[in-house]
């Protein structure tokens, strides 16, 4: 009798992103795919990490965060956004925002639930849905500004739907969900008694006048949001993997007993650090967003020299850019040619659509690099043919 795998994976493959990130270092290629800084993280956040192993902090924190860190997501919101959070009802550290947001499906989803959401998406969002055992229902956004109809996100919610998940700024364009946009859901939420998860692990990484509002501070949302989060990206250190979940207090045990027998908890040491990290002052959250303003200035500048059609960003640190004009075929394509040829690695934008056809036409670059990385990228694009 053959052994097969479990029927609930056939129908998604394993990431792209990181399929991305593995041929670039095969065809050694600068990796503008995969959105981890390769610059170093603020010495006195890795400062205090070495300290908390040296002090032995290296057993279990307790299961759903150790008290210091979750006391310090409180103070941050509280500093940051005027709410008060209950650190041993509401919040829930995880093993980043990724296990944040299956935890949260798992704890809030029944089997034949629907879950809404927007498309182009994070490509986490459809498989997690998937192996709650969610109906996955998809709204376009759609380019320049990645906008979304507000009838077609009014008939995507019915009787049958638990949660919409929403991703501001959000992975892979760069939109931010104005405060309209965002009152427009949070109605309809209210209207279908729906939750809302938000995904806002870009919050501190937004450009011009874009301001990023979570969804648990507008008027009614307090009880029907549960908002994921890491300090993955804020503070330059994707592989320590230390999330959380803020939730209502009804919902918060349920993710707790799902994030318990996943992943038991995220590592001791650097849950101490983090309580150091949100505890950083104003100026360096101001300093984040200046140097990835420049960041973005400096990639747009050089895709334009490239004659490679790209949608500026809102917020966070990806770039999409349309690749029909190119002469080099379907995104995938388009991909293999700049990692095999060029030497510089993109995502292909069909990894982030529901009909991977849909995704043909674009691909996703990051500059979340050093300068210096960017300027290399610079210098193997511009070998590119002119068409």
């Amino acid at each position: 009798m053959p052994v097969n795998p479990a029927a609930r994976v056939a129908p998604f493959t394993e990431s792209v992103i990181r399929e991305m990130t593995r041929l670039a270092l095969r065809h050694n290629a600068v990796n503008l795919a995969q959105g981890f800084p390769d610059f170093p993280a603020p010495d006195e956040l890795k400062e205090a990490a070495c300290r908390a192993i040296q002090d032995d902090i290296n057993q279990y924190a307790i299961t759903w965060g150790a008290p210091a860190l979750r006391q310090a997501i409180a103070a941050k919101y509280l500093r940051h956004y005027q709410v008060e959070l209950d650190p041993d009802a509401e919040i829930t550290v995880v093993c980043g925002s990724t296990e944040g947001m299956i935890a949260s499906l798992l704890g809030i989803a029944d089997p034949g639930a629907e879950i809404i959401i927007f498309e182009p998406w994070y490509e986490n969002y459809g498989p997690d849905a998937h192996l709650s055992g969610a109906v996955r229902r998809y709204v376009r956004l759609h380019p320049p500004d990645w906008s979304f109809d507000p009838e077609e996100l009014r008939r995507a919610f019915t009787p049958s739907t638990r949660a919409i998940i929403v991703n501001s700024p959000h992975n892979p364009t760069g939109k931010v969900f104005s405060l309209d946009e965002l009152s427009l859901i949070a109605a309809l939420c209210q209207e279908h008694d729906a939750l809302c998860l938000t995904d806002e692990i870009y919050e501190h990484i937004t450009y011009d006048d874009h301001r990023h509002h979570p969804m648990l501070t507008l008027p009614g949302m307090r009880e029907r949001t549960i908002l994921v989060n890491s300090m993955s990206k804020t503070y330059s250190v994707t592989g320590w993997r230390v999330g959380w979940v803020i939730a209502p207090p009804s919902l918060t045990p349920a993710i707790r007993k799902v994030h318990d027998f996943l992943t038991v908890g995220a590592a001791a040491p650097l849950q101490q650090a983090g309580a150091l990290a949100l505890a950083l002052p104003d100026e360096y959250y101001v300093q984040l967003a200046a140097g990835y303003h420049e960041r973005r200035e400096m990639l747009l500048s050089i895709l334009d020299e490239c004659n490679i059609p790209a949608l500026a960003p809102a917020g966070a640190y990806y770039i999409m850019c349309e690749t029909r004009g190119l002469g080099l075929g379907t995104d995938i394509e388009v991909c293999r040619y700049l990692i095999e040829e060029i030497g510089v690695a993109a995502v292909p934008g069909s990894s982030f659509f529901s009909r991977p056809a849909d995704g043909s036409p674009f691909i996703r670059f990051c500059f979340c690099k050093r300068y210096e990385t960017l300027k290399q990228a610079g210098a193997r694009l511009r070998r590119m043919p002119r068409r």
